[in-house]
């Protein structure tokens, strides 16, 4: 495989950043597509910890390419803040760039999507309070600054100038709130240049290149396809398209530069912030699934909402980025139920769904129907053969591979790096380096 997607197939948490440190140390360049620091994962190398927002995973390798590239959006302060932490630590970053049409989060976009939650009230989305919607709005209003007009102080002035008219008349206005003095943000960003300036260039043209020459790259999503701007659940969802399509444009490569989509999901499913949620499960059992699967998240701290697997989201994540496999993350955390449950329908005013339905209302309010399974009580953490799994374990992996058509190629068993069963051959090669685990 020259070129594998990696996306989320819920909503967002699914353990990619550990399927990424998984791959990465067999590629060329590992990508990040879309999203911004209102993603993350942790990083275990050996008894050190590290947490990146920005950075690919691909990262701890340093014959790595790391990119960030045109799809992303990108607070400088925080890529400084984790460029420093990781050189600090013995971790190199010369094989770091940056898109020059990555837009850059500046620092009215975190005041305005701050302000704008709290106006909301209960009926706020739940946002990171990163900045990350705004920016994305005022790229699509022609109104953004890119990482390109870093390289030129005169043309970021100007731009700066035009912007800060409308931002600081919204501040002031609208929310009462004190206006940024532009010298002050200009300067700011001035010292940003002078930290990742030799970062910037087009990565389109490199990731290009690459492929031309039969490299390997891995695309890394963040969020998960539920949370995606046009088929999540809208609007409780994020800015940008967390779909494999979108890596294509978010990493300025074309149709047919794809050869593998690997889907990640939980064994169970989470969210974090608001929104439907037909599995979820207010009890004693999402309780247990939270505490043992440790369901905090990574950049906010927040706890998840977590629920059973809804075999409902996983078909429609499966067709909308036609998956050629998934790997199952978390299987372990299931050990000691009495029972799994799988939702494999929804019932709404009599009415039962075996697709995922498209009115916000019936996902709000609807049944979740549900298969009954087996629990199992033996400590999965020392299998890697497929086979030796127990019964009702295996017969639960296979029931979702009925449901959802498509194969399961990994299972992860644990948090090491190490506990995890590869069913494809394809992955076996590149699966073992040791010393790294990645939860995310």
């Amino acid at each position: 495989m020259a070129s594998i997607a990696i996306v989320g197939t819920q909503w967002g948490d699914e353990g990619k950043g550990r399927i990424t440190d998984l791959l990465a140390r067999s590629m060329d360049f590992v990508v990040r597509f879309q999203g911004g620091d209102n993603a993350g994962h942790t990083v275990v190398l050996k008894d050190k910890e590290f947490k990146l927002h920005l950075i690919p995973s691909g990262i701890f390798y340093p014959q790595v390419g790391c990119i960030i590239g045109n799809g992303v959006v990108v607070n400088p302060g925080v890529l400084i803040d984790e460029i420093k932490e990781l050189n600090s630590r013995g971790i190199s970053t010369d094989n770091l760039k940056i898109s020059c049409n990555a837009h850059l989060i500046m620092p009215y976009h975190i005041l305005l999507d701050k302000a704008a939650e709290s106006k909301l009230g209960k009926s706020k989305i739940g946002t990171t309070h990163k900045g990350i919607g705004p920016v994305y709005a005022d790229k699509a209003a022609r109104a953004g600054i890119r990482a390109q007009d870093l390289l030129d102080l005169k043309i970021f002035r100007t731009k700066l100038k035009e912007a800060l008219k409308i931002k600081n008349s919204i501040l002031t206005k609208v929310y009462g709130m004190d206006p940024l003095v532009p010298e002050e943000v200009f300067d700011q960003y001035c010292k940003y240049k002078e930290e990742i300036g030799k970062y910037i260039v087009d990565t389109s043209i490199v990731l290009n290149r690459a492929l031309d020459a039969n490299r390997k790259v891995l695309l890394e999503g963040a969020q998960g396809t539920m949370l995606d701007i046009d088929y999540g659940t809208y609007p409780f969802v994020t800015s940008s398209c967390t779909l494999a399509s979108s890596a294509y444009i978010g990493a300025g490569i074309g149709p047919g530069r794809i050869d593998e989509v690997l889907g990640v999901a939980k064994a169970y499913t989470t969210r974090v912030g608001s929104g439907p949620f037909p599995t979820e499960e207010e009890s004693e059992v999402g309780n247990f699934m939270r505490e043992k699967g440790k369901e905090y998240g990574t950049t906010t701290g927040r706890a998840r909402r977590c629920g059973w697997l809804d075999a409902m989201i996983l078909g429609y994540s499966a067709m909308l980025n036609q998956l050629d496999s998934m790997v199952l993350t978390k299987l372990d955390v299931l050990t000691g139920l009495e029972e799994i449950k799988i939702c494999t329908g929804y019932r709404y005013k009599g009415k039962v769904y075996r697709k995922l339905p498209s009115h916000q209302t019936i996902l709000h309010k609807c049944e979740p129907l549900y298969e009954t399974m087996p629990g199992w009580k033996n400590d999965l953490g020392n299998i890697r053969d497929f086979n030796d799994l127990p019964k009702p374990v295996k017969r639960y992996v296979e029931r979702i591979e009925e449901l959802v058509k498509v194969p399961v190629s990994m299972i992860s068993v644990g948090p090491e790096r190490d506990q995890i069963i590869i069913r494809d051959d394809s992955f076996k090669s590149q699966a073992f380096d040791l010393g790294f685990t990645a939860i995310i």
